[in-house]
């Protein structure tokens, strides 16, 4: 967009230099939740941007993001590592969801679009047939999914903010963890019935379903914490 003569000039980067660090950011981060890069690693800007073929602009914006998310973290003449998983944080970060994900499910059903409401059908379908095959890495992608377009059904951009935050945690957290526990058919039932109340618009059942997914969800962290019990918190 131009601005007009005499306008406030605002200094823009290049929309392409935006998509890349989009890019960089959501590579890096789905590395790291799948532990191509694993915990405790120091990894450097210009290593990251020959593997991912970019420059070391968008790798160190994208870098910025995830520290902000606790994915990394940046040590003065060191470099930057990859943070280690920490399961007594996944408890703290399930009591903050609670709220949270009732509050977004309530306004995905007032505000979703009917195309919005298509796209959480497929996901629906899709992550109950991903749980069936045992297919952890489908089964991940359809969970990201699932999140994303839920917190966007909410139409509401704060909103939105905090939950990328907490469900990219949960996501990491799940994928080291969700192979061991071989949860699929429960986890994807839970959310499966979270977007069907939500594509029917029925504010009181999504808010049910969401409680019993978070029951769900910190079953599974119980379940996890007494396998590692006598492993150190961050592992």
């Amino acid at each position: 967009m131009s601005a007009k003569k005499g306008d406030a000039i605002v200094a823009m980067r290049p929309e392409p230099e935006l998509r890349l660090t989009d890019i960089a950011f959501e590579q890096l981060e789905e590395m790291i939740v799948m532990r191509q890069l694993p915990p405790n690693t120091m990894v450097s800007e210009q290593q990251l941007a020959t593997q991912l073929n970019m420059g070391r602009t968008p790798i160190r914006e994208a870098l910025q993001r995830l520290r902000q998310i606790g994915f990394v973290e940046m040590q003065p003449r060191r470099g930057t590592m990859v943070c280690g998983t920490d399961i007594h944080q996944q408890f703290e970060l399930l009591e903050v969801r609670k709220p949270l994900e009732e509050l977004m499910v309530g306004c995905a059903c007032v505000r979703a679009t009917a195309e919005e409401l298509d796209v959480m059908a497929h996901l629906s379908r899709g992550i109950l047939q991903a749980a069936a095959k045992g297919d952890t890495i489908q089964y991940l992608k359809y969970n990201r999914q699932i999140h994303e377009n839920e917190v966007k059904a909410a139409h509401n951009s704060m909103l939105t903010q905090i939950m990328m935050t907490s469900h990219a945690q949960s996501r990491r957290f799940w994928y080291q963890n969700i192979q061991q526990n071989q949860a699929f058919a429960e986890g994807a039932k839970c959310h499966s019935d979270v977007l069907n109340t939500i594509i029917a618009r029925d504010e009181r059942a999504a808010r049910l379903a969401v409680r019993r997914l978070m029951k769900y969800l910190e079953k599974l962290t119980y379940a996890t914490l007494s396998k590692f019990a006598a492993k150190p918190a961050r592992y």
